[in-house]
């Protein structure tokens, strides 16, 4: 039985959700002044607009929540958590030094799949519904080279100047990373706590048809905006 307080903010959350464009986030205002305007290295700021732009990122922490839901051993979090790391540095990276071009609304659909798919994937989806199991070990850091070029996209429309480049992107990813064991480490903290509960099973349902909706909402939103560029 679902406690009547949690039905009515789960109620309050999907339409919130729904209607976010704030599922894709990127860097604006201040900080996108000073990054635009920075000129040389500036690896505290950097660090720290890194750590910011993660615990900010509801499509990426969506995704994150995803992965650790249903993992009970801390060295599989770790693990899981690595590869989307790995993935996402690579791209952030390669992205942004290499100049690699690519579609930031198709990025950011990418990045909502890869929260529907998860999402999905802890409803118990693909067996239910395609008899088959997607292995995680390569879905994750697959999606997790989505993720890192949607943060490459954001950094690329700022032209972030020469000079300093790549100590500020080491910098900024290292704050991605700091930003993300943060947020991690919270996450966790309320699972473990939400697993002790007697309503954590039809809870977990739910929050998981939350995520998913948000993962298509994203998707849809994305499209949309990508399909509206092309008839520009």
């Amino acid at each position: 039985m679902i406690p009547p307080r949690l039905r009515r903010l789960t109620a309050g959350l999907l339409p919130a959700l729904i209607a976010s464009p704030a599922l894709a986030h990127g860097l604006a205002g201040k900080d996108a002044v000073y990054v635009t305007q920075a000129a040389g290295a500036h690896p505290v700021p950097f660090l720290y607009l890194g750590a910011k732009h993660m615990v900010t990122g509801i499509d990426h922490l969506l995704f994150i929540l995803g992965i650790i839901f249903f993992l009970y051993r801390l060295r599989h979090v770790a693990l899981y958590v690595t590869m989307f790391s790995i993935g996402h540095s690579i791209t952030l990276l390669a992205g942004v030094l290499m100049n690699l071009k690519v579609d930031p609304f198709l990025v950011d659909a990418l990045i909502g799949l890869s929260v529907a798919y998860k999402a999905l994937d802890n409803l118990g989806g693909f067996r239910t519904l395609f008899g088959v199991q997607p292995d995680n070990r390569i879905a994750v850091p697959l999606f997790g080279l989505a993720h890192g070029f949607g943060l490459a996209t954001k950094l690329q429309a700022l032209q972030l100047s020469p000079k300093g480049l790549v100590a500020n992107l080491v910098s900024f990813n290292v704050g991605v990373e700091l930003g993300q064991l943060l947020a991690l480490a919270a996450m966790l903290g309320v699972i473990v706590l939400w697993r002790r509960t007697r309503w954590f099973g039809p809870t977990a349902v739910l929050a998981n048809l939350l995520i998913l909706t948000a993962g298509l909402v994203l998707i849809q939103y994305q499209l949309a905006g990508y399909f509206t560029q092309a008839g520009a």
